[in-house]
């Protein structure tokens, strides 16, 4: 028989691995790890990686079984979500993975400058009605600024059109460096492979511009081929003649770079029930420089026509900022 809500919130609060700051207290509440995860927690100087919106905690976990030289903090609100990957990790004995139940909205409270070197978003709430909940709005990205190393990198799973092509519109708004973008991460066919193509000229919303050739040069390529085709990313790597165009990733983490292609491979429950109903997973990569302003793109997009759960959609609008 399966631990009720209350129940796992007992457990939670006896976990050492899961910090519980929700908006109501965080601001009587000092947090003492700001700035000394590595040193007071994690105990070693390993590259911090944070899941915002972790729900389950699946990617998180899956990570840091498989990176075990790199430390991982699962990021939601909710926590009886939250339980399983914290119960799971506990009882696995994994030393570096850690969970922070709190508001993602308040979350560069938690973080010192450049103490993180990367982000995931796994299946976020698109927020179709207010762009200034969106996990990629410059909104957050702004946050985001406060503690991720300057470049340090984002990365965008998701099964929401409108969240993808939104995202796609922010990258190129505000001109920053995308290296993995594709509408397909699962099931490409050959016919959908193409290197020098952006999925936005695709669907006719957005010109394909040089920036986007180098971009989106890996759209809709299958895993197994990944990396073959980010090494061909460095025949349109920057230079002074052509400075718009995004260099090869490096495959290194000093800085918070890595090349992250292993990592898709893991499927969480949520992610499951995507690709169950026909949905296509769409991911996006790219880097976050700490200087620059930052601009939301003015444009409409069609908005998703279902919701999770096979309800149907709430709104009869059918487009949206």
């Amino acid at each position: 028989m399966s631990k009720g809500k209350l129940a796992k919130f007992v457990d939670m609060a006896s976990y050492p691995h899961v910090f519980e700051y929700p908006f109501s207290v965080v601001e009587d509440v000092p947090f003492a790890l700001k700035g000394q995860w590595r040193e007071q927690f994690f105990k070693n100087q390993n590259p911090i990686v944070l899941e915002l919106g972790c729900g389950r905690g699946e990617y998180a976990v899956g990570l840091a079984r498989r990176y075990p030289d790199r430390n991982f903090i699962g990021v939601d609100i909710k926590g009886a979500r939250m339980w399983s990957g914290a119960t799971e990790s506990l009882r696995d004995g994994l030393t570096n993975v850690a969970f922070l139940r709190t508001n993602i909205e308040i979350i560069d409270h938690f973080f010192a400058p450049g103490e993180v070197q990367e982000i995931w978003l796994t299946f976020s709430d698109p927020q179709m009605k207010k762009a200034t909940k969106r996990l990629t709005s410059t909104y957050f990205l702004q946050r985001y600024r406060h503690f991720l190393t300057d470049g340090g990198l984002i990365h965008l799973k998701t099964d929401s059109n409108f969240l993808f092509t939104y995202t796609r519109y922010v990258v190129e708004e505000n001109h920053l460096p995308m290296e993995v973008c594709t509408e397909d991460l699962y099931r490409p066919t050959p016919s959908q492979t193409h290197p020098l193509t952006s999925p936005c000229e695709e669907g006719g919303e957005l010109p394909l511009t040089a920036e986007r050739k180098s971009a989106c040069l890996i759209h809709s390529t299958p895993l197994s081929h990944r990396v073959a085709r980010e090494e061909e990313v460095d025949l349109m790597s920057s230079s002074p003649s052509d400075p718009g165009l995004t260099p090869k990733p490096r495959t290194d983490w000093q800085g918070g770079e890595s090349d992250g292609s292993l990592d898709l491979s893991i499927r969480t429950y949520y992610e499951q029930q995507w690709l169950d109903r026909g949905l296509s997973i769409k991911y996006l990569r790219f880097r976050l420089p700490a200087e620059g302003e930052l601009h939301e793109p003015d444009v409409e997009i069609p908005l998703d026509d279902y919701r999770s759960y096979n309800r149907e959609k709430r709104s009869s609008l059918k487009t949206s900022k």
